[in-house]
């Protein structure tokens, strides 16, 4: 199939679909983090004057399976607070690169999680991360192959009879065609051409809707790599499965500079209000809570003396004035 023909139906749906009423943020609000031990960070941000669920986006890479006591004070801290756990899937890095996960890097990572008592019925899993990126599968991308993975890991996880709700890896929605990267639609393609059934055996959406280009865009943006860019993937799912889905948007934010720093209060409360209040969405968790010292500083909540950002005040802001119902 075609992408630009596949996307301007796409588009065609978007525009005549009915409005949806302006809900609250509340509950649907959440955070990245990166380690179990952040609990506490994350305490600090969300639970402000309510006593709503909230939700913490957070990777199990292969090399904390042998830190069991950690992950279980993450989940009892977890439930404790109030904090429903969507944990993502992630390999180890090596030569530049995430590694293919096999089939028994899955295996033991479901069984890792297996012994553990979450906080919420549901065990919402990711199955890894970004693969329209060849650096985050492998070295290479391979959408055949992740359709595969995906298949394996959604099979696996609905016979573990611990209710896993699996959610696919989300893809960078501004990535173009090159030779390190592929289109998000037509890597959405490609897998399909590999198993018509693999967006059938998903339970939820997982998407990356950054305010792009260079997460500095303003939230009044509607194209597909913009924060709106969830309602494009969920009408392509609708298109080629028929299935309604709800959606985790499981990355979004802005890059903080001197170009969105002064904007980014009024930033989160529009999303909040206009975007992020879709019907569809369950669960916003901005990236990232502890990004400085390193590459991800401009987008951190929390800064090297561990010092609430612009991006934290403007966040938590938006909660405390548009709380839940």
């Amino acid at each position: 199939m075609k992408v630009r023909l596949l996307l301007a139906t796409i588009f065609a749906i978007f525009l005549l679909s009915p409005k949806v009423a302006h809900a609250q943020l509340g509950s649907k609000a959440g955070i990245h983090i990166l380690h179990p031990g952040e609990v506490k960070d994350a305490v600090s941000l969300l639970k402000t004057n309510n006593d709503d669920w909230h939700y913490l986006t957070i990777p199990l890479p292969l090399s904390d399976l042998n830190k069991v006591e950690e992950w279980k004070s993450f989940f009892e801290q977890s439930k404790v607070q109030k904090f429903i756990p969507i944990v993502r899937l992630v390999t180890k890095f090596e030569n530049g690169s995430w590694q293919r996960p096999t089939r028994k890097d899955i295996i033991e990572q479901f069984k890792f999680l297996s012994q553990f008592e979450w906080p919420i019925e549901e065990r919402l899993i990711i199955i890894f991360n970004e693969p329209n990126h060849a650096p985050e599968f492998g070295g290479s991308i391979d959408p055949r192959e992740y359709a595969r993975v995906l298949r394996f890991a959604a099979d696996w996880a609905h016979t573990e009879n611990k209710n896993y709700k699996v959610l696919p890896a989300g893809l960078d929605l501004a990535a173009p065609n090159s030779r390190s990267t592929m289109e998000a639609f037509n890597f959405l393609d490609q897998m399909y051409e590999e198993d018509q059934e693999i967006f059938s055996v998903i339970d939820y959406w997982n998407s990356h809707s950054y305010p792009n280009p260079g997460f500095i865009s303003s939230p009044y943006q509607t194209g597909k790599n913009s924060l709106s860019g969830f309602k494009y993937e969920l009408a392509y799912i609708k298109k080629i499965s028929g299935k309604d889905l709800p959606v985790y948007i499981t990355e979004t934010g802005w890059l903080s500079n001197s170009l969105t720093n002064r904007w980014l209060e009024s930033y989160y409360r529009y999303a909040a209000l206009h975007i992020w209040s879709d019907s569809r969405v369950k669960a916003v968790t901005p990236f990232i809570l502890h990004g400085d010292p390193g590459p991800f500083a401009g987008f951190s909540f929390l800064d090297r003396e561990n010092l609430p950002t612009k991006q934290f005040q403007a966040y938590q802001k938006t909660i405390l004035t548009v709380p839940s119902q």
